[in-house]
């Protein structure tokens, strides 16, 4: 199964902030902050919605087709994600534009407060997919990843008009997005991925009832954080997957390793609940390290925790897609 994944492809600066954000924030004067937090660390990490999910993907043995534009200084980059199993081919350089960049400082609680700079991505609606998909061999399902606003839309076009199955990730965009947009870019979607806040501002956004949403896509999976995910089918009972316990260090990325995990599985035949499942594992190996690419994939270890978790079937069922990967 050839997988593309389209978004930010981006530099991530991580801060963390020894203290906790609700402490200072206050409520009665949110229309005048004016605050600026001492921190501890900084961590640059290799980051992007597009590139984290991709990184994911080629770690587990796919070769997922990387969609998107960077600037000049991608070329290390592009070198990690290639030694990672990436495909960036689908890659275009800007010539005026850096790479995206995201600025993040995360507090004791693990609440988070960023900043996101456009870069080279604002010029991703130019990219057609039709000759990539050629080069590559066709494309069997598009992930129409968080990244430009008019892109996402172009993507998602391209789409139907190709007759390629795409799933829709709007994350962090969808605060950004006007209803008429979400409809358009989730409507016929195969998978919809959000976390629960996203989810029900995508609700509220496209006036869309949650039974609403999930007759207009095939699967709506929605991450619940330490309560693990919910999976969503037309007229089925929901599938309820508990988390696998983590020791968090640092939250960016985790919904982009689960994302990863979860179509890794379902490319590999093992389906919704084996999918919700390694998506699970994945995010928690991601919140476990600082940097959303900064995790391994070790068949043992990893199999060893999928059993703890999940039972000796899940675990066998997964220990045969690690032992595969070339």
């Amino acid at each position: 199964m050839r997988i593309a994944v389209t978004g930010s492809i981006a530099t991530d600066h991580l801060m963390t902030f020894p203290g906790s954000f609700a402490e200072v924030l206050m409520p009665d004067k949110l229309d005048k902050v004016a605050l600026s937090f001492l921190v501890d660390d900084l961590e640059i990490r290799r980051g992007g919605v597009a590139a984290n999910i991709s990184f994911g993907l080629g770690c587990l043995g796919l070769r997922p087709l990387l969609v998107g534009s960077v600037g000049g200084d991608f070329s290390d980059y592009r070198a990690w994600l290639t030694a990672h199993g990436v495909d960036t081919s689908g890659v275009r350089q800007s010539t005026t534009r850096h790479t995206a960049r995201f600025v993040n400082t995360t507090d004791l609680h693990g609440a988070h407060i960023g900043s996101f700079y456009a870069g080279a991505m604002a010029e991703d609606a130019v990219i057609e997919l039709a000759p990539i998909a050629e080069q590559a061999g066709g494309i069997d399902l598009v992930l129409v990843g968080a990244g430009d606003p008019e892109a996402m839309k172009s993507f998602t076009a391209q789409c139907r008009r190709l007759d390629i199955p795409f799933a829709t990730d709007t994350s962090w965009q969808v605060a950004r997005l006007d209803g008429t947009d979400v409809r358009t870019l989730l409507d016929g979607a195969q998978y919809l991925f959000a976390n629960e806040y996203e989810a029900a501002l995508t609700e509220q956004k496209t006036g869309w009832s949650a039974e609403e949403i999930v007759n207009r896509v095939r699967v709506r999976v929605t991450t619940l954080g330490q309560d693990g995910v919910r999976v969503d089918r037309a007229g089925q009972q929901p599938l309820m997957i508990p988390a696998v316990l983590a020791q968090p260090k640092e939250p960016t990325g985790a919904g982009d390793a689960f994302r990863a995990g979860f179509l890794a599985a379902i490319a590999s035949g093992l389906g919704l609940e084996r999918g919700a499942q390694l998506g699970n594992l994945i995010a928690a190996c991601a919140l476990e390290t600082v940097g959303p690419q900064e995790y391994e994939v070790k068949p043992e270890p990893l199999t060893s925790r999928f059993g703890a978790t999940y039972g000796s079937a899940a675990a066998d069922e997964l220990a045969v897609l690690l032992n595969d990967r070339p």
